[in-house]
């Protein structure tokens, strides 16, 4: 294990947080994972923190809109909100970190090439072929020279990694030589979130279980950086009634939209509530008879007729 000091002067007993990209507004589904991150972070006396996942798409004004929209349903979170387009040097400290203790390599392959792979010769099926993984540096030479950018990938140890989720219980899933930085660049999600939620004490994560697959990968890269991992809550979605998850093709789903078809903020906020079998009209109502174990296991359901709204937006 590589120590890796938190970036928080003093960290708190722990945090929950909710993390959301500043693509667009946030839809009915990411309203109600925000609600759950939420009530799991004050039910148990967590402080709630926000980020922005901005590394990749952000549209103008999103970011303003969503924290609204948070506020708006008395959503209230602790300290500044985190941006992770300022946390860069964090990300690039834990690659340095395992490069050298010789747990990173450089890959040159294209997602196309990765896809047309027939299988790897190592790791669980669908893992990355390992096409990169033992090149000699005059491989890496000749590679470099055809102005290709080269990925950085984790060096992995492991072919799965066993995790505790509080709704899932135990879940082993693969685990590869997945990808850290981007051939552009960018840190890769699995590497930020790792780096982030050590870095704002955060040490419950509940978000949507289409997540939860990669999951393992997330927790096993905590260990490899001596970091904590955090105790998991991966909730059901909101999905359409074709099993899809919910979005902005599905109708008036946005606050906005649904302000502008006539309802309130209360009743967009019972409509959350009773999805998840609770009676609360006020955000602090829910946060009094919020208990984890008596939530859905299963996705909420949403026909996109009853969605429809003249007076929402495209």
């Amino acid at each position: 294990m590589i120590p890796m000091p938190t970036d928080r002067a003093t960290a708190p007993a722990g945090a929950g947080r909710y993390a959301p990209s500043p693509s667009g507004d946030l839809h009915l589904g990411n309203l109600r994972t925000a609600l759950l991150a939420w009530l799991f972070a004050r039910a148990t006396g967590r402080e709630f923190v926000l980020r922005v996942d901005d590394l990749d798409r952000v549209r103008p004004g999103a970011e303003q809109r969503q924290l609204a929209d948070l506020a708006a349903l008395g959503i209230d979170w602790d300290g500044p909100v985190l941006h992770q387009s300022e946390r860069v040097a964090h990300y690039e400290a834990a690659v340095r970190r395992l490069t050298d203790a010789g747990l990173t390599y450089e890959c040159y392959c294209t997602r196309k090439e990765i896809q047309q792979a027939a299988a790897a010769p190592h790791g669980p099926q669908g893992a990355y072929p390992g096409t990169c993984r033992d090149l000699t540096p005059a491989d890496r030479e000749r590679r470099r020279a055809t102005g290709r950018p080269a990925a950085i990938r984790l060096r992995s140890t492991r072919t799965e990694f066993e995790i505790t989720d509080r709704l899932h219980g135990r879940y082993r899933g693969p685990v590869d030589d997945f990808v850290l930085r981007r051939g552009d660049g960018v840190p890769a999600y699995n590497l930020a979130v790792v780096v982030d939620d050590a870095g704002q004490g955060v040490d419950q994560v509940v978000r949507g279980d289409d997540l939860l697959p990669s999951t393992p990968r997330q927790a096993y890269l905590a260990t490899l950086l001596d970091l904590p991992v955090p105790e998991y809550a991966h909730v059901p979605l909101v999905l359409n009634t074709a099993g899809q998850r919910l979005a902005k093709r599905d109708g008036a789903v946005t606050l906005a939209d649904r302000l502008a078809c006539g309802d309130t903020v209360d009743g967009v906020l019972a409509g959350l509530a009773g999805s998840l079998g609770l009676t609360g009209h006020t955000a602090a109502a829910l946060r009094a008879e919020f208990h984890p174990d008596r939530l859905p296991r299963d996705p909420w359901v949403l026909d996109p007729d009853s969605l429809v709204c003249a007076g929402a937006g495209p």
